[in-house]
This record gives C-alpha cells, sequence and structure tokens, in this order.
C-alpha cells in the first residue's frame, strides 16, 4: 500500500512497503534544475550534485563512498531539467543508515573551495566528453536551438565560463532558493516498516524550515532553428523536433503510444523501414521529452553523411504518409501492450517504483496507480491518436545535425500534406 505524508515544514514523503523482497530503495528528489537557474548559475545544480559527494562535516568522500560499499549498496544522482535526484538501493536491513547518509550529504556537506575547484575540473572534463561525442550532444543541441533565448535550453553541465563564476556562496545561495522543504519529495520503497520510517525522515529532515521559494515561469517558445554543424566524424547525426505536449496534458497516453508506433521500438516503423528494409541507418529512433509546461518530440538518426539527406527526405514522405493514413488497428493494439508490458515489469523492481512514486508526487501532485494507467492506455483510440498526429506533424521541423563539412544538410521546410 502507498502512503503519502506531509511534514509541517511542507517536506512531502511517499512509502511502499513490499513486504515479500529484501531489498529498499530511496530518493530525495529535489524540484529544481537547470531550468531553473539564472544565467550567473548556469551549470549549478549539476554542480551541486557532485559536492554532495564530496565529504560533510562527519565523513569526507572517501568514507561517504565505503560506507554503501561496505554494506554492499548503491548510491548515485542526477540532474535533470527540472529535478534533481539523489538515491540508494540497500539491504532492507541498512534502511536507516542509508537514509541518515543521504540525510548527512544534503544538509551537512562542507562544499570545500578546495573541492569544488577541483571538481568543477571535473565538469569541465564531463563537458569535454559530450562535446567529443556528437550521438549524445546532438539531443542537447536541439534543445538548445529549438528553445533558445529560455532557461530550459541551457545545458544541464554549465559551460566553461558560468562554471567559472560559481564558488561556495554561490552553491549556499542556490541552497536557500531551491532546496527548499515544500520542493523536496523522498519517496521510499522496498521492505519497510513504514512508521518507522516516517519517524526517521521526521527526525532527519523535519527540521529544515520554509523560505520563499523561486524559480522561472516563463513558458518556452517553439523556435525550428535550422542548424549545421561541422564535426570531423565518420556519420552525420541529425535530430528533426516539433512541438510536444507538456506532461499533464490530456492526449500524454495517445503520444507514448504514438511514439512507441513511429519509432521508439525495433518493431516501429522508421526502425522497420530506414534500418531494416533499406539499411540507410544504424541507429534510429524517436523520442518525446515532456516538461511541465511544453515538450519536444524528435526524431534521431546516425547515417553515412552521403546518404542522410536522403534520409531526411525519406522520414517527411514517411510522416506525410502517416498523416494521410493514420495509425492501423494491429500499430495501436501492439503499442498498448508493449506499453501495459514495459509498465508492469518496471514496478518488479524497488528502484523503478521509487522513482515512479517520487516522480509523480513532485511533478503531478499524486500518485497515479497501476490500473488507472492501465485503463488510460486502453482508453486511447485510433481516432485520438490520429488527431495528435495531425496536430503534432505539422509546420516547421526544428533540425540540428553534426557532421562532416563537406556534406552539409538542410531540413525540408515544412511537413508534407
Amino acid at each position: 500500500m502507498i502512503e503519502r505524508h506531509t511534514l509541517p515544514n511542507g517536506l512531502r514523503i511517499v512509502l511502499e512497503d513490499i513486504p515479500f523482497v529484501r531489498s529498499v530503495s530511496m530518493g530525495i528528489w529535489i524540484g529544481t534544475g537547470s531550468r531553473d537557474e539564472r544565467p550567473e548559475q548556469s551549470g549549478v545544480s549539476h554542480l551541486l550534485e557532485h559536492m554532495f559527494f564530496k565529504g560533510t562535516a562527519r565523513m569526507n568522500a572517501r568514507e561517504l563512498a565505503e560506507v554503501f560499499d561496505g554494506i554492499g549498496g548503491q548510491v548515485n544522482a542526477y540532474t535533470s531539467k527540472e529535478y534533481t535526484c539523489f538515491h540508494a538501493k540497500v539491504l532492507d536491513e541498512h534502511a536507516q543508515l542509508a537514509l541518515s547518509v543521504l540525510a548527512d550529504m544534503l544538509y551537512n556537506s562542507l562544499l570545500d573551495p578546495v573541492e569544488l575547484e577541483r571538481e568543477k575540473m571535473v565538469v569541465l572534463e564531463e563537458i569535454k566528453m559530450y562535446e567529443d561525442n556528437p550521438e549524445e550532444a546532438v539531443h542537447d543541441l536541439i534543445i538548445e536551438e529549438t528553445f533558445a533565448n529560455h532557461p530550459l535550453a541551457t545545458n544541464i553541465l554549465g559551460t566553461v565560463e558560468s562554471l567559472e563564476g560559481l564558488d561556495r556562496d554561490a552553491l549556499l545561495l542556490y541552497i536557500h532558493e531551491r532546496y527548499t522543504p515544500d520542493n523536496i519529495v523522498i519517496s521510499v520503497c522496498g521492505h519497510i516498516d513504514s512508521a518507522k520510517m516516517l519517524n526517521d525522515i521526521e527526525a532527519l529532515f523535519g527540521k529544515a524550515t520554509r523560505t520563499v521559494q523561486s524559480g522561472s515561469i516563463l513558458v518556452p517558445t517553439f523556435i525550428p532553428a535550422q542548424v549545421f554543424r561541422a564535426r570531423p566524424v565518420e556519420q552525420a547525426h541529425v535530430c528533426l523536433g516539433l512541438p510536444g505536449l507538456h506532461y499533464e496534458h490530456p492526449d500524454s497516453y495517445a503520444m507514448v503510444l504514438l511514439n512507441s508506433i513511429l519509432g521508439s521500438s525495433s518493431s516501429s516503423r522508421l526502425f522497420q523501414e530506414i534500418r531494416e528494409n533499406r539499411g540507410m541507418a544504424y541507429s534510429v529512433f524517436s523520442y518525446h521529452s515532456a516538461y511541465r509546461d511544453c515538450g519536444l518530440f524528435a526524431i534521431y538518426f546516425g547515417a553515412n553523411p552521403a546518404q542522410s539527406q536522403a534520409v531526411i527526405e525519406l522520414v517527411e514522405e514517411m510522416i506525410g504518409q502517416w498523416r494521410r493514413d493514420g495509425v492501423t488497428d494491429g500499430e495501436l493494439r501492439r503499442a498498448k501492450d508493449q506499453l501495459k508490458g514495459s509498465l508492469m515489469l518496471s514496478l518488479e523492481s524497488t528502484s523503478s517504483r521509487m522513482s515512479r512514486l517520487g516522480k509523480n508526487e513532485l511533478l503531478l501532485s499524486r500518485q497515479v496507480e497501476l490500473d488507472e494507467m492501465i485503463d488510460d492506455i486502453e482508453a486511447v483510440t485510433e481516432q485520438e491518436v490520429g488527431a495528435l498526429i495531425q496536430t503534432i506533424f505539422q509546420g516547421d521541423f526544428s533540425f540540428v545535425a553534426m557532421g562532416p563539412g563537406d556534406h552539409p544538410l538542410r531540413a525540408p521546410a515544412v511537413i508534407s500534406t
């Protein structure tokens, strides 16, 4: 059974006891990410994520790592555009220890200036690593160009220039502004005593006080960019983007099914036609990124530069045909069964269940039961997916590509109708 609680300081807690497992997965979810940073703070969310592992008043960085290694547990963190998550998975007998260490990291990290300068060098290497990998970088580039002049466009890692300006005071200011109890969710899933876990969380996190919340409230504007960047690489890497849906949109499940049919699986239209039938690309897929007030639907492929323009034109042709014909009964049925199967299989992992609990609470302020999700998936009709195809696939593409300079690529001007 899922339990939801809110502490007097506003911090939200979601617990799920699963008595037949021996693991406990826990996550601390902070509702802040790169889109909530001011220009001079660019990269601070991600840098903070690193710094919370660099030592507290009780333990140095090595000792923090040894705690989890010594009990066979796992601990990690990641930063996104809209939230940051610190998560751990341990045996049930070590749950209280893991929770106390995470609390120590969150509230007692030293943010030592010497460690900070060293970690900034690590992040600079991370930036270089992504720049050297166009297959990854092209996905950041399409967001940067499509939502230009909005905080959503900024890179999660920041820039060389912005990192230089981030000192200990800047990190403390950001914590004060964004790491507020009313902006934090703690989710715990696995073999737990819910009452004891609630008491432990309140003892460790209940003393934090509310402060004034701040963040980006500007809605991003979709800009159909056309950008080609020459790179000394063997393949061309191409992303085509169109406006998507925010994560509470009533057509969200129709969008997931649309994406499954078009390009998110090995049985999808794009994969079967471009890779399997024609052998024009090794990697080709579509995806949908949903944010709190907008979304981006994207199609990616990596191919021989000499035939990449032909792949772009084939994608345009396929989408135009799809707009005319819509989806078939069989396609929609397979997509629904695939989605339901992946959802139910994911629930066999305490880590996945914990993530679902945390994200639902943080982003939706409610829990969505599996039966409700299955009913919503089954309720999607061919007509709804067909209408969404017409809505999404119209107007100009946002186009970004990276490849050899002797094969510059261009986007089709408009979706064929």
